[in-house]
C-alpha cells in the first residue's frame, strides 16, 4: 500500500484502507491524534483504539512525535472534517522527548520561534508562509518560462559593486592575522585567491545585462548579500532577488512587463493557495484588532492581493507625484514624518503609501526620477535632470519593485561613472556592451522576501525566509 499525504486524503471521497506518515500535533483523551505532514495547513484526525493499544505506545504518542499509521478512511463522526482514519496499527518512528520539545500546542512569540527556526515550520503560521514562499517561487519561474525568458545563474562572487553602496561582504583566503602587504602598507590582494579584492554580490543585474544583449530576454533569481549593519524588520544580510533584463525594451515596455508579472504571480497564489491565505488573512485580522484604530489597515490580506491583481497600475511621473504630495493634507498639516518641500526629495514609505492608498486607490508606478537619487546605469533623459527609472508601489508596503531603462550610450555612461568615481577598468566588460551592438534595454529588480511579506501579511522579513541572516546572527 502506497503512503498518501494528508492533503490527498482530505480530498478523498472513496472510503478505503490507507497508510500515512506525519507528525503528531495533538493527542487528546488517549484517542484522537491530529496528524500533519506539511502537505497542507489542515490536520487529519486519526482515531486510536486505546483499549487495544499497548500503554507504552500510547505514552509515546506525544506532540512532535513522528508516526506511521495504517487504518481505514471513514466518514468523520465529528465536526470540522469530512473524513478521518480509524487506526488499525501505529508505529512511533524514532525518539520524541515531550518534556523538551519546544513547539507545544499553544501560542508562541515570533521571537521565540526564530530562536527555534529549525522547528518553527511545524506551526500553522510558518508552514503556511513557507508553502506560499514555495508557490511564489514556482509562479515566478513559470511566468518567465511561459514568456520566453532564459534563466541565468549570475555570479555570487564578484569584483564589482553593482549598486555603488560599498556595503559588501569580502571574500578572502588571506591570513587574517598576518596578511601580505604592498610597499604602501596596504593588503596585497594580488596574493588573494582570485588575485584581486572580491565580494559577495549585491545584485546580478550587470551580468544579466550582458546575457540580455545576446539572448534577448533573461532573468536571475538567486541569493544576494548586503553588509549593512541594520536590525530593522525590513533588512536582511542575505536575501533573494528576481532580476529580469530585456534587450530592445524601453521604459514603457519595462513598466508593462513588471505590472503583468506582479499580477500574474499574485493571481497564481490566490488561485492555488486558498487555505494558507485564508489562515494568514485571519491571523492578520486578529493582529490588527490589537492596534489602535488609526494604525489599522483598511484592507485585509486577501483584499490587498486582489487590489493588486484586479486593478490597473496608475503611471505617474515623479514630478507629478511631488506636486500631489506637496499639496496633500498630511504634508500641509505636517502629519508626514518627512515633509515634502521641494522637487528632488527621496520619497519615503509614508509618501508612497499615501499615493497608493489615499490618492489614487490603486497600485502606482512612479517614473522619471531625479538622476542624483538613482543609480549610475539608469538612462539619462533629455532634460539632463531625470532618469528613466520606475518604482512600483503597493498598499501597506510602499515600493516593492525598482527598475529602469539602462543607459546604452557609451559617452554618457562614462561621464556618469566619472562623476561617481567608478573606475572604468573595473567595469570594462560592462562598457563593452555599449561599444559592440549597443541598443535600448531595460530591467527591474524585485526583492523576493519583500514579495513574500506582502503576500503573507508578515510584518518582519526574518519570518519569511527559512534561516535569516542579520547582524550578529548566523545561527543554523
Amino acid at each position: 500500500m502506497t503512503s498518501k499525504t494528508v492533503a490527498q486524503l482530505l480530498k478523498e471521497t472513496k472510503l478505503q484502507e490507507v497508510e500515512i506518515k506525519g507528525w503528531v500535533r495533538t493527542f487528546r483523551a488517549k484517542r484522537f491524534i491530529a496528524l500533519n505532514d506539511g502537505s497542507t495547513l489542515n490536520n487529519i484526525q486519526c482515531v486510536v483504539d486505546f483499549e487495544n493499544t499497548p500503554e507504552d505506545t500510547l505514552k509515546r504518542i506525544t506532540t512532535g512525535a513522528a508516526v506511521h499509521i495504517k487504518g481505514e478512511l471513514v466518514e468523520s463522526q465529528g465536526k470540522g472534517q469530512n473524513v478521518e482514519i480509524v487506526v488499525s496499527s501505529i508505529e512511533i518512528l524514532g525518539d520524541s522527548d515531550p518534556e523538551t520539545y519546544p513547539i507545544q500546542p499553544k501560542k508562541h512569540s515570533f521571537e521565540f520561534l526564530r530562536e527555534n527556526a529549525h522547528l518553527r515550520t511545524r506551526t500553522n503560521t510558518f508552514s503556511a508562509v513557507m508553502r506560499l514562499r514555495s508557490a511564489l517561487s514556482f509562479a515566478i519561474h513559470k511566468y518567465f518560462n511561459d514568456n520566453g525568458f532564459y534563466y541565468m545563474h549570475t555570479p555570487i562572487i564578484t569584483g564589482s559593486d553593482a549598486e555603488g553602496a560599498g556595503e559588501m561582504f569580502r571574500v578572502s583566503t588571506l591570513d587574517q592575522k598576518n596578511p601580505p602587504l604592498t610597499d604602501d602598507g596596504e593588503i596585497d590582494h594580488s596574493q588573494n585567491f582570485f588575485g584581486k579584492d572580491t565580494n559577495l554580490t549585491v545584485s546580478g543585474q550587470l551580468e544579466a545585462e550582458t546575457y540580455a544583449m545576446s539572448l534577448g530576454k533573461v532573468y536571475t533569481f538567486g541569493p544576494t548579500f548586503r553588509a549593512e549593519n541594520s536590525n530593522t524588520s525590513r533588512h536582511l544580510s542575505e536575501f533573494w532577488m528576481i532580476e529580469p533584463e530585456v534587450a530592445f525594451m524601453d521604459l514603457a515596455g519595462n513598466m508593462d512587463l513588471a505590472e503583468d508579472f506582479m499580477k500574474s504571480v499574485i493571481s497564481y497564489v490566490l488561485e492555488n493557495n486558498a487555505d494558507d491565505l485564508a489562515f494568514l488573512d485571519k491571523r492578520l485580522l486578529d493582529e490588527e484588532k490589537t492596534k489602535p484604530q488609526a494604525e489599522r489597515s483598511e484592507l485585509s490580506l486577501i483584499e490587498k492581493l486582489k487590489f493588486v491583481a484586479d486593478n490597473n497600475f496608475k503611471r505617474v511621473s515623479y514630478t507629478e507625484a511631488i506636486d500631489i504630495l506637496r499639496n496633500s493634507k498630511p504634508n500641509k498639516k505636517k502629519k508626514f514624518n518627512y515633509i515634502i518641500e521641494e522637487w528632488g526629495a527621496d520619497l519615503q514609505s509614508e509618501h508612497e503609501r499615501f499615493l497608493v492608498e489615499k490618492h489614487f486607490k490603486c497600485p502606482v508606478i512612479l517614473f522619471d526620477y531625479p538622476a542624483n537619487i538613482k543609480a549610475f546605469y539608469m538612462r539619462l533623459n533629455e532634460d539632463g535632470k531625470t532618469v528613466r527609472a520606475m518604482d512600483i508601489l503597493f498598499p501597506g508596503i510602499g515600493e516593492i519593485v525598482g527598475g529602469s531603462q539602462r543607459e546604452e550610450r557609451l559617452n554618457v555612461l562614462k561621464e556618469k561613472m566619472a562623476v561617481l568615481d567608478i573606475p572604468e577598468e573595473e567595469l570594462w566588460w560592462y562598457l563593452d556592451l555599449r561599444k559592440y551592438g549597443t541598443a535600448v534595454h531595460s530591467g527591474f529588480g524585485l526583492g523576493f522576501e519583500r514579495l513574500v511579506m506582502f503576500t503573507t501579511g508578515m510584518s518582519n522579513i526574518r519570518d519569511v525566509i527559512p534561516y535569516p541572516r542579520t547582524p550578529q546572527n548566523a545561527e543554523f
